[in-house]
């Protein structure tokens, strides 16, 4: 409903007695009995435009004795037009905006909201249609004597689309409950995090609720997860997007429901929402990661392939892994140290019985192009920090911005602490440590972990306190059902506040302090990873999916994965390759080489006790099949990093679901076992086991396959495409221009090699891109 606030000037002339002002007039005869009357409206009609605080009384009444100030003017006789007798409004119909876009218009619907579902604008009390106005509220005549007859909505003004209407449940604030309930425009709706959710990208509305508090939990149906992201985007019928943003960091959940609505919950903060307006769904991205940060530029060599397992053992068995993928030519540009390389899992520590020579070791990796990430766990064992702190008197200050008081129980032996983060005298001591053990391990990134933050009890050692904050009276949907299950006891004072009300923020306030740490201790842009995210945290980390299975299911859930994160403002994400948990089978791992090959973090990495799973440990034919796939990722790094440069600079997902560039395409709302990398390519892995076919959907545009350039026939439709062994179809879109760079085996090398450009036409013989490129590792380049 467009609301145009107007001027009249009436002067009204007429026999004494006659009414000429609503105060004059002893009955109330309605002018305009049908819906929808208006100012202008009432005054068309020779009638008076009178707004009353009164339910049930008509705001355009004729005067009395039954003529219009018409009538009395001329002497014509002038019936008030009957119900339904067409639009009376001064508004020039191009200027006109349809409110029921969608079709299926009714007068009755085109009016308002019912009287019940109501939300009053003017709690004060009162009315005014111009205070009305001015809160950008609606106004209308109600038959219920408590009802508001000014009530709000959020509407986008282009479209006339609700996209905040909390008549659904309102809104409860409380101390240590808020809710608030809206309905949805559409049941097509993407988002919420960190949660594994199942079997399509898009939510079902069977009151479905996921539960978010970060925790340390391996993917698994309906869990929450590592992070917290309250943030979702929903595709409005039209094809119209819009995005909305929670900004929470307690404890929280939400429900969908059939209305389509949902009903989001948290048990402390505040309600602090955003609305993204888009209008296409890109845009809603854009906008949201302009608001809560935009995303870093990686280095370039973080966007080759990497390599991790959590058991080498010993610094041979890395070596040995490393030389025979060299053996046969299979690209890799990283190389990790997990927990093991430690002494006895101890941070800024590395065994130097099992590890000896680690230190030179890693200089003969970066000597011959190769880089070397090592991991941090944010749990620091007592005795060891007394030590430390007993030689350096200086840092008992330091010390005591850790947690002492609530021990811990993780990797280290004994009895552990946790850093405090939001404590700024945490991060001289942090990046001192870092900068001290750089000059012994020259790491080239840091891998922080644990970081939800993770304990083996529940709370401390001790247990956790009887109180309203441990106990609270609304739990939230988490798994457990205990907020101090597997982490800290919520009572925990930080320096930010309660554990209760900062848990969430522990990986995101990490995070912060660790890529200053990166910078200063190696003087290059930096390159952080970290399991623990909230919303912010893309613009200082990537982000890997967790501990995942090694079996075909998880294959696939990593693609939603994948692509929720490049909607929360984390591109730069992807999960362990060929799975973390348990042994994968080789042609489950092949196929998990070809869809990780295009990951923006593709990373082959797998748990302590599980058979070797690198792509050189399989044999000959795995390996040169691994080598064909990273060899035709290295090719399009350009593009990648050009995608990279955009995210960084504009906010935009890296990785995207059909959806994002198809919107009026209903097909495309639900697929997630595709993917876009930006608006260029499009990507149909095989993902379930013994096929050697993918039937893939091509959006109605010109397509051709990558690797020969034919065009595909289909457009709108579904094709069967070849996937042998070996392949991941993809597929170039017309009226894009694809930078590429010859590959090497690693990228130290292939950035010397020659360009190159992919140029597919539209259907008008267009095509356009653009190009980024600098140094590859400029801190501010």
């Amino acid at each position: 409903i467009q609301l145009q606030k107007r001027n009249f000037d009436i002067i009204l002339t007429a026999p004494g007695g006659e009414c000429t002002s609503c105060g004059s007039c002893s009955s109330k005869v309605d002018c305009y009995p049908e819906p929808g009357s208006s100012e202008s409206g009432c005054y068309s009609r020779g009638c008076l435009w009178c707004p009353s605080n009164n339910p049930g009384d008509p705001w355009c009444i004729i005067p009395d004795g039954g003529k219009t100030t018409i009538e009395i003017l001329t002497g014509a006789v002038v019936t008030p037009p009957p119900s339904s007798s067409g639009c009376n409004t001064d508004i020039s119909e191009p200027e006109r905006i349809d409110c029921y876009p969608g079709g299926g218009a009714t007068e009755a619907g085109c009016v308002g909201i019912e009287d019940s579902e109501r939300v009053n604008c003017i709690p004060e009390g009162g009315f005014s249609p111009s205070l009305c106005t001015e809160r950008s509220c609606a106004f209308a005549n109600t038959n219920s004597p408590n009802a508001p007859m000014c009530y709000f909505q959020v509407i986008k003004k282009s479209t006339g689309t609700v996209l905040l209407d909390t008549s659904l449940g309102g809104l409860t604030f409380s101390d240590q409950f808020l809710q608030i309930a809206t309905r949805l425009p559409s049941t097509t709706l993407y988002g919420f995090g960190e949660n594994e959710h199942q079997n399509l990208i898009i939510h079902n509305f069977d009151w479905e609720s996921f539960g978010m508090w970060a925790r340390d939990q391996p993917p698994d149906p309906g869990a929450n997860l590592y992070g917290t992201h309250p943030f979702y985007i929903s595709m409005e019928d039209d094809g119209n997007s819009h995005g909305v943003l929670f900004l929470n960091s307690n404890a929280q959940d939400v429900t969908t429901t059939p209305a389509p609505g949902l009903v989001y919950r948290t048990i402390g903060g505040v309600l602090d929402m955003y609305v993204f307006l888009g209008p296409e769904p890109n845009r809603v991205v854009e906008q949201y990661n302009t608001a809560i940060g935009t995303p870093f530029l990686p280095p370039y060599w973080s966007l080759g392939f990497q390599l991790c397992r959590y058991g080498y053992g010993d610094l041979n068995t890395v070596k040995e892994t490393v030389a025979r993928m060299d053996a046969y030519d299979i690209p890799l540009d990283v190389q990790y140290g997990d927990i093991d390389y430690m002494d006895e899992q101890r941070d800024f520590t590395y065994d130097t019985s099992n590890y000896a020579g680690l230190r030179d070791y890693v200089r003969e990796l970066q000597a011959g192009g190769k880089h070397y990430v090592i991991i941090l766990v944010q749990i620091h064992d007592i005795f060891l920090c007394t030590i430390k702190f007993k030689k350096n008197p200086k840092l008992i200050f330091h010390f005591n911005t850790i947690d002492i008081s609530h021990r811990k129980q993780v990797w280290p032996p004994g009895k552990c602490a946790f850093p405090d983060y939001t404590n700024p005298d945490t991060e001289t001591w942090w990046t001192d440590q870092c900068m001290d053990f750089h000059k012994t391990i020259n790491f080239d990134g840091l891998w922080i972990d644990m970081n939800e933050p993770a304990n083996f009890v529940t709370g401390s050692t001790e247990g956790c306190a009887s109180n309203n904050l441990n106990n609270p009276p609304y739990m939230p949907k988490i798994w457990g059902n205990v907020l101090a299950e597997k982490t800290m006891c919520p009572d925990h004072r930080h320096k930010l506040g309660n554990h209760y009300d900062v848990h969430n923020l522990y990986g995101w306030s990490q995070s912060n302090v660790t890529i200053k740490s990166a910078v200063a201790s190696t003087g290059k842009r930096p390159f952080v990873i970290s399991r623990s995210t909230f919303v912010g945290s893309g613009q200082w980390a990537a982000h890997w999916l967790g501990d995942n299975n090694a079996d075909w299911h998880d294959l696939r859930m990593s693609i939603i994965g994948m692509l929720e994160f490049n909607m929360f403002g984390i591109p730069y994400v992807g999960a362990d390759i060929c799975g973390f948990n348990g042994s994968p089978s080789e042609e489950l791992c092949e196929r998990w080489m070809e869809l990780g090959a295009f990951y923006p973090f593709s990373r082959n990495h797998n748990g302590l006790g599980y058979k070797e799973q690198d792509p050189a440990a399989w044999g000959d034919e795995f390996a040169a099949r691994s080598r064909a796939v990273l060899r035709t990722r290295y090719t399009l790094l350009p593009y990648l990093y050009e995608l990279f440069y955009h995210a960084h600079t504009d906010g935009t997902g890296i990785v995207r679901p059909l959806s994002f560039e198809f919107a009026n395409d209903k097909t495309t709302a639900t697929i997630d076992e595709q993917f876009m990398w930006g608006a260029g390519l499009l990507l149909s892995p095989a993902l379930y086991e013994g096929i050697k076919t993918v039937s893939a959907y091509f959006p109605d545009a010109r397509w051709f396959n990558y690797y020969d350039g034919v065009e595909v026939g289909a457009r709108g439709t579904t094709a069967s495409v070849d996937a042998p062994l070996g392949t991941i179809p993809i597929h170039v879109r017309g009226g894009h221009i694809i930078p590429t760079q010859e590959p090497a085996s690693n990228t130290e090398i292939s950035r010397h090699n020659p360009f190159g450009l992919i140029i597919a036409l539209d259907d008008t013989g267009s095509a356009a891109g653009d190009m980024y490129w600098d140094d590859g590792d400029t801190l501010n380049p």
